[in-house]
């Protein structure tokens, strides 16, 4: 499965990576393709391309804020959920995305 997404907390900090770093290891581990952009105190850092969002199966946006770019993903399965939720449980989530991607 290909996954593209975004994170962005409200500070902006600790909580964009780390949640970014936690989903990218989970899906890694659960066998998929997944890049995500991470939208904090630094600005956009690694925007996702138009390709990279056409050939994905899913957009996880793991934000406690509003994010810039949204329209981006019309037309894709968008899953929101809030960073907190990726930080304790990645795994459960890359779980429930493929439940999501096999139209459970």
């Amino acid at each position: 499965m290909n996954i593209v997404g975004i994170t962005a907390c409200t500070a902006g900090i600790a909580h964009t990576y780390i949640a970014k770093e936690k989903l990218t290891q989970a899906g890694i581990e659960h066998g998929h393709r997944i890049r995500i952009e991470t939208q904090g105190l630094a600005g956009i850092q690694e925007k996702l391309d138009s390709k990279e969002i056409s050939e994905a199966d899913v957009v996880i946006i793991a934000a406690d804020i509003k994010i810039s770019g949204r329209e981006r993903f019309e037309g894709k399965k968008v899953v929101e959920v809030p960073t907190s939720l990726v930080v304790k449980s990645p795994n459960k989530l890359i779980e429930k995305l493929e439940e999501i991607n096999q139209g459970a």
